[in-house]
Parts: C-alpha cells; structure tokens; sequence
C-alpha cells in the first residue's frame, strides 16, 4: 500500500482553501508524506511516528506550490483505499489543561465569588445553546413543511389532470425533475462549498468528542450549509431525514457560543474568554449534541443520554445538570415556537420536529406470550441493520474509491433523487390498494386509477415526507394497507436509504431507519392478525413501532438513549420494557455480524477513534514497544533560533516538546522537567517573550498573560508568519513559566492496557515515556495506541498513511 493517493475525507479537500486563506486555520494532509508513508507500523522511520501533533502549521506558499505541481497531472480514476489504514491527517484536541505558572497563577487569583460567576456563566451558554438550538429546529421545521407541501400540491395537481385525459409520463417527469433540481442545488453547496456538512454529522461530532480534530467541524459556515442542504435534501424526496443533522447543528452552535466570538465573521465580543480552550468547548459541544436530539424529537432525557452513550467521552455529575438543562430549554423553545406557528400558542403540543403521537395504552398494551414475538423482531431487526450497514459499507468504498471529484458526487445526489421520484411514482402507478378517503387523514390524497371517494394507499408511504408516513404507519386504523404494498415499500425502501446514505447531501439516516421498520413491523401486526383470526392484541400500529425501533437499533446500535427516546416521543411508558427487549437482541444479533453505521463510517476515513477499553489480548504488548521515537527536546533555556528551526521543520510536525533541563554547553540529556506545546511556542515568538541574554540587544519585555494564549486559541498562526531577526534568533529563551511542570508520563515497562486507561480517561494528547532516571525515551500519542485493534485474527496493527 505504499502507493496509497491521498483519498476523499470528511474534510473534503486535498487543500483547504479557507474562505480567508489563512494556513494557520487549516488542517490540510501533513507534510512530508513519502514513498514509505504508508507502510506497516513497524516499518515506518521512527521520527515519522511524531508527525502528528502540527497543530494548524503549513506554509501556505508551499502548498500552493504543492498544487501547483499537482495540476497538470491527471487525477487518478479510482483512489486506493484500505480499511485497515490509520490517517496521520488528523490531529487530537488538548483536553488537557496546561498547568504553567500563568495557568495557577490566575486560579490563585480568582476567588470564591468569581468561580461562582465562572458557574453562572457556564449555565446561560448552556440555556443560550438550547435557544438557539430550538430556534435553528423550528427553522428547519417550518421551511421543510411549506416548500415540501408546495411541491406536492404542484404534482398532485399535475397527477389528477393527467390521470383524466392519460399522459401521466409528463407528471413522472415534473416530479423527478423537482427533486433532480432541489437535490442538485443541496449537493452543489455541500460538495463544493463545505464537504464536512456532508450526511448526518454524528460520527464526526462523535469523533470530536473522542478528542479528534475533523477540521472545519465546529464552523459557522457548517451550520448554514448543514441546514440549507438539509431542508433541500428532504423537499428534493431523498430518503432521509431532518432529525440526524440537528445533532450537528446544535453542536455547532454550542461551539459557537462557548467562545464568545465568531472567527469565521472576524467578530470577537470580548466575553467567555475563559472558556477558550479545548476542555471547556467539548463539555459545551456535548451539550449541543444533547440539545440537537431533544429538538429532533421532542426528547430532553433522551437528548442527555444520547450525548452520555453516542458521544462524550468524558463525563461527570455537573456536566449531566448541564447538558438536561440545555436539552430542556431546546425543545422548550422549539415548542413554543412553533405551537405559536400553528395557532394554538398555549398548547405546547409540538414538542419535538417528529412526534409518533400518542399510543392509547388501554387498547394497545401487551400479554406475556408476546415476548417471544417482540424478541423474535429484535433478531429481525438486527439482521436486516447488519444487512444494510453491510451494503452501505461496500457502497462507501466504492464512492472513496470512484466518486471523488465533486462534480461526480453531485451527478450521484441527482441520480439517487431522480430514480427515488421515479420508483415511487411506478410503485404508486402499479399499486391497486385503494381505501375510502372518508375518516381518514391522509395529506395529499392520490385518486389514480380508484373510484371516486377512494385514495391509492401506496401514495400515503411515498408522496410525503419521511415523517409523515411514519407517524401514518403507527396510527393509521387496520386495514389502511394491503400487505403486499407494504411488502413492496419495505424493499423499495430499503435499498434507496442505503444507496441515499453517505451521498453528499446533509441528511439523517434516523427517520427512514425508522420508515422502514415501521412498513415491515405493521406487515409483521398484519400477518399475526391474520394468523389469530384477528385477536385484538395483534394491533398493527403497535408491530409498527416495534419494528421501528428494531431497525433503528440494528442500525445504529443505540440502546439506553434510543429506548428512552422512543418512549418520550410516543408518550408512552407501557412499551418501555418491550422497547428494550427489542433494541438489546438487535444490537446483539447486528454486532455478531457488523459493527454500527457510525463506528464503520469512522473506520472508514481511517480515524484514530479511541473506543473505552483497550484490545483485551494487548497486555503482552508495553509502553516502550508502542511509543514514537525519537523524541525532539527542548532545554529549560534555549536558543530562539534553535526554537524557530524545529518549528518549522516540515518532517516531523511535533505539537508537544518535552522540556529538560541540561547544559547548553553539554550534549547530555538530563532529566524530564517539563511539556510545552507548539502554539505555546507560537504565541511566547510572536509576543517576543523571554527573550534574553544578549547585551547588546535590548527587547522590551513584557509580562504575557494566559488572555494572550486565548485569543489566539483556536486558529493560532503559522511559524511562517511570525517573523524572527538574526539578532533574535541568538537570544535564550525561558520556558519555565510556560511549560507545564508536571506532564503525566509512564514508565517504559508500562503494559498497553494501562497506558490507554491513562491516556483515554484523562483526555490526553501527550504521554511522556520515561526511564527510571527520569529521562525521556518515547512519546505515546492518540495514533500509538489506536494503532492496535482487535480483529478476526486477535490483535491487528494498522497501517499508518499520509491521507
């Protein structure tokens, strides 16, 4: 694999062309990938294994030189890509604070009453971020219903004038025309404009959460395409849904707000400087996910235990009150809004952007010889989940490997959307199941080929949002559906949401997840109802929802949220325990075959994602034989010019230097004293701070604060940019007010197991291997330690490439 091209990331680009050109704001592939880059771990130079910590730091010329060379090249056909690689593309987030002198200088300072303000403050971003969160819901919300309604108005008529006097090819025409276009100009915005909005954005926030920088996730310019592209993808007809995307949105919008300014508008509001910084913004971000759940379905406690189970990584009992707080204050808003919206505003009766209604627990509860029957649908489930999540795996290989140039991925979008508008119309055509219009509450009635006073049953599933059709399924009376159109739907169905997933348009896979095992779940309420001469247990609408959740958690392979989720959005605790059931033998049934949608699409762009534990046969391995070597030090006082050149050596982009204490004169290494990190380094040569030593030159020197560090925080700049005399360049430079005195390090006998407990439970980026003299001999980073995974074989080791 040593020939492995640099392949279509979430990221999206080869280069990152920011809308303001700063390098320093990127994440583009690192430098110095040679022919060797992608070799086994074992075979890599041992420098290599460092390259990994640039935080943010490529010469801009250099790489418009790079793609100046790349241009008259043709681009390669098909990109080769392995799912067993690891990227050293992407960089990890510092969730560990910095404990420097400047740092515990300024927590002496603060005193009782400014923590509690610190506090107070922590929980109007978190009601902020459920505002918001709740407002960019109903948004969605309203816009999808009033441009969705038009474009079925349009065909509807179109369909009946046609029907009448024959030509109904014009009307399949007009419908896949509209949804051609629509999807055109959602994919055209995401491919071109920003790829990271691409699909529902869980993996990737999961990602962020695990402590991994996807670049461009936690933008302004996100949130606007993920919501543009998303109300586009469901009026173009996809099948898809708006819930997914909400967990993006509010994320971003939590990251947003948590700073206090906004980079992308240049615009800084000069409060919450005190949670600039890694650890704080992941809390708030964690909140935002929970905020995006509870707005999508009407779901605070699920929102919460969605984040604790889905997302975050690290958690604890403030950050719970927190996080319940902002998803209360979501769907709060999101209520009031739109109940307001529908004229009825002291009703509060639209919680969430999907509510499944409410299931009458008199008429619909359950006996114990369904039990069996409830399991039985959880294998189902599980089985048809690891199908699907099986088809889109291949299908996702074959789009990084084919489809990778932009305007491929939005010919594909059209495609989908066009043969989506297409089946649907010929599957409503072919359907003769007609039922009586009266008593029923369909939205846009197809008449068709039936009689007057009669609807096509089919057009209820297909002509109408994802939504709609569900909640349709759940409560439609029995005897709505012929079983053969459900069994026609359900497989339709099935392949155009997995051909639909991982398109680049903004898009959810929760609600046609949902649709699909709701179509099987009511033919499953049929055929029982059948078989016990119509026992008045066997309700269709409640198989429906069954076989919803039993799809869904094959799918996903969400349990503890999902079962709680389910319940607020029906309103309905009785199904709570048979909910469960069917969730857990989903899950167990899909991971004996496949692991979830969302860990397969993280292995797939070759993420070094941390799971909680390490591989459980990794303990013969020990920390001295998965550390990176060499290590680059740096001494307690050392020559500016020496600081400069490591810096901007492109070959090893280090982002953490440990710091020893030795004599200039001496080659000797000494002892460990210290970690300092790049942007630190960054910030102390652009303020020229501790420069000192030189008689001749006198520099004014002037105390750096921590507000120093922090307004530079995230998108610190370039080495390139910061401009460095000879003269200073021979000046010494203190770094022990600045490096962290006290870095966590292990010793070099370490088993793995326990090096991965340290490094994952604390949210590390840097773990220090040292000898019993107290001397560095290693460095462990994210990529050491998820190099290792348990495969089919026992213990793999990845592969690392430059993609």
């Amino acid at each position: 694999m040593a020939n492995v091209a640099k392949k279509v990331s979430w990221s999206g680009r080869d280069r990152d062309d920011d809308e303001d050109g700063r390098a320093g704001e990127t994440t583009p592939l690192l430098n110095g990938s040679g022919p060797g880059a992608a070799g086994s771990g074992r075979q890599l130079t041992p420098s290599s294994f460092l390259r990994i910590g640039q935080l943010s730091n490529v010469d801009l010329n250099e790489d418009i030189h790079e793609l100046e060379t790349e241009v008259p090249r043709q681009r390669p056909n098909e990109i080769p890509h392995n799912e067993k690689l690891l990227s050293l593309k992407y960089e990890s987030l510092d969730y560990d604070n910095s404990e420097n002198q400047l740092f515990l200088e300024e927590e002496r300072r603060i005193n009782h009453a400014a923590f509690r303000t610190v506090e107070i403050k922590r929980w109007v971003i978190c009601a902020m971020i459920g505002i918001l969160t709740g407002l960019v819901a109903c948004f969605i919300d309203i816009v999808v219903e009033n441009l969705a309604g038009l474009k079925y108005r349009v065909v509807k008529d179109n369909i009946d004038k046609f029907t009448a006097k024959g030509g109904l090819s014009f009307s399949l025409l007009l419908w896949a025309t509209l949804n051609a276009s629509v999807v055109m100009v959602g994919s055209l915005i995401v491919a071109f404009i920003e790829p990271v909005a691409a699909g529902s954005g869980i993996p990737q926030i999961k990602c962020y959460l695990n402590g991994v920088k996807i670049p461009h996730v936690v933008r302004l310019k996100t949130l606007v395409i993920k919501v543009c592209g998303v109300i586009l993808s469901v009026v173009g007809g996809l099948a898809v849904g708006k819930e997914g995307p909400m967990i993006h949105s509010g994320s971003v919008i939590a990251a947003g707000i948590s700073q206090g300014r906004s980079t992308s508008l240049k615009r800084d509001f000069k409060i919450f400087e005190y949670f600039r910084r890694d650890t704080e913004k992941r809390d708030f971000v964690s909140a935002g996910a929970a905020a995006g759940v509870s707005a999508a379905f009407g779901a605070p406690v699920g929102g919460v235990l969605f984040s604790l189970e889905e997302g975050a990584s690290f958690w604890n009992q403030f950050l719970t009150w927190r996080i319940f707080f902002a998803s209360m204050i979501s769907t709060f808003t999101l209520n009031s809004v739109l109940s307001v919206y529908h004229g009825n505003a002291w009703d509060l009766s639209s919680p969430g952007l999907i509510n499944f209604g409410r299931f009458d627990s008199e008429k619909m509860g359950y006996t114990i010889q369904e039990i069996p029957i409830f399991i039985f649908m959880g294998v189902v489930g599980g089985i048809l989940g690891a199908l699907f999540n099986a088809l889109n795996y291949w299908l996702t290989m074959f789009r990084i490997r084919y489809i990778h140039r932009p305007c491929l991925q939005v010919v594909e979008a059209m495609l989908v959307a066009a043969v989506t508008a297409t089946v649907g119309f010929v599957m409503i055509y072919c359907s003769r199941d007609c039922q009586p219009i009266q008593g029923s509450s369909v939205a846009y009635p197809l008449q068709l080929f039936c009689a007057d006073g009669e609807y096509n049953s089919m057009a209820t599933a297909f002509f109408n949002t994802p939504e709609k059709s569900v909640v349709n399924l759940f409560h439609d009376p029995p005897g709505s559906y012929n079983p053969m159109t459900l069994g026609m739907f359900t497989l339709m169905y099935f392949f155009l949401a997995c051909w639909t997933y991982g398109l680049t348009v903004s898009a959810g896979v929760f609600i046609p997840s949902l649709l699909i095992g709701a179509a099987w779940g009511r033919l499953f309420g049929i055929s029982l109802s059948y078989l016990t001469k119509g026992s008045i247990w066997a309700d269709p609408g409640k198989y429906a929802l069954m076989g919803a959740a039993a799809q869904l958690g094959g799918i996903v392979r969400m349990t503890l949220s999902l079962t709680v989720i389910m319940m607020e959005a029906t309103g309905n605790v009785t199904y709570g325990f048979p909910i469960m059931l069917v969730l857990m033998t989903a899950k167990i049934v899909g991971d004996y075959f496949v692991e979830g949608l969302y860990d397969m699409h993280i292995q797939l762009q070759s993420v070094p994602f941390l799971h909680w534990e390490a591989p459980v046969t990794s303990h013969s391995l020990t920390a001295r034989e998965v550390m990176s070597t060499p290590v680059t030090c740096l001494r307690r006082i050392e020559r500016v010019g020496t600081v400069v050149d490591i810096l901007s050596d492109t070959s090893s982009n280090h982002n953490g230097f440990p710091v020893v204490e030795s004599n200039p004169d001496t080659t000797q290494v000494a002892g460990l004293r210290g970690l300092i990190l790049r942007s630190q380094l960054i910030v102390l040569l652009k303020h020229k701070v501790g420069f000192c030593g030189r008689a001749n030159l006198s520099l004014v020197q002037r105390q750096l604060k921590l507000k120093d560090f922090r307004d530079a925080y995230p998108r610190f700049p370039p080495i390139q940019s910061i401009h460095v005399s000879q003269d200073e360049r021979e000046c010494m430079i203190d770094l022990s007010e600045f490096m962290n005195p006290s870095p966590y390090t292990v010793p070099q006998e370490a088993s793995l197991p326990r090096v991965f407990k340290l490094f994952r439970a604390l949210g590390l980026r840097h773990l220090v291997v040292v000898d019993n003299r107290n001397e560095v001999v290693g460095m462990v980073t994210r990529k050491d330690l998820a190099r290792y995974r348990l495969g089919k074989e026992g213990l793999e080791e990845l592969s690392l490439a430059q993609t």
